[in-house]
């Protein structure tokens, strides 16, 4: 090996410890905050996600992705977190706070973003509901200090809001979450915000939930963003 090439591989790892550095300062740390302000409604594990302004993983008048439907009917965020990652480049850390949130409490995380990734995003299904789901798309992560965001209820357009307790997943209910593949009878077709519990006629052999114990006024989560480095 040539002295030329020994200088090249020096200088090519020089450029890599700054390249590396660069990347050590250009990361942000931020601590996030996550408050379930409903009254009857549980969040299932809680789907945090940064990066830039061009990612939205949920329109509204849109029908959801696969991501979104899964998530807001089942509760697992695992096709979301994927469907994130699919657009790496854009996005700095994906990552699920495990375990329910019920009503009143709060959870708090930290989570990194890149310079260049200002925005952050939040998904958790309501439980108990057939297809609804808590959401930020986008929010501006704070410079410095802090930011409150509230977050409204969105209704996935997935599946038929029969407030059936055999249709809906988590501990009241232990029901089946998702619902069969493609348009079913009932389904919106497109994700909206959500309108909540209605006074429905008992079905046979069924539980059906009310609007008493399990109804909301939007907005139903409370984030609080600040940054830590």
């Amino acid at each position: 090996m040539t002295i030329f090439n020994l200088k090249k591989i020096a200088a090519l790892g020089c450029l890599l410890v700054v390249a590396g550095l660069a990347h050590a300062e250009n990361t942000r740390t931020y601590e996030v905050t996550i408050t379930n302000i409903t009254k009857g409604q549980t969040f299932t594990p809680q789907l945090l996600a940064t990066h830039d302004r061009h990612v939205e993983f949920f329109a509204l008048g849109h029908p959801a992705s696969a991501g979104v439907e899964s998530m807001a009917e089942s509760g697992s965020t695992a096709a979301l977190e994927e469907e994130f990652m699919a657009h790496w480049y854009q996005v700095s850390e994906v990552q699920t706070i495990p375990g329910l949130l019920g009503p009143g409490e709060h959870v708090t995380t930290t989570i990194q973003a890149s310079a260049r990734h200002r925005s952050l995003s939040l998904a958790a299904m309501l439980i108990p509901t057939n297809d609804t789901f808590v959401g930020l798309v986008g929010v501006s992560l704070p410079w410095r200090g802090s930011r409150t965001y509230v977050a409204l209820a969105y209704d996935a357009g997935t599946e038929l809001n029969d407030q059936n307790c055999n249709n809906i997943p988590g501990p009241t209910c232990m029901g089946v979450g998702p619902s069969p593949d493609g348009p079913n009878p009932g389904d919106e077709g497109y994700v909206y915000v959500s309108n909540g519990f209605h006074d429905l006629p008992d079905v046979a052999g069924a539980v059906i939930l009310g609007p008493l114990n399990y109804d909301w006024r939007n907005p139903v989560a409370k984030l609080v963003v600040t940054r830590v480095h």
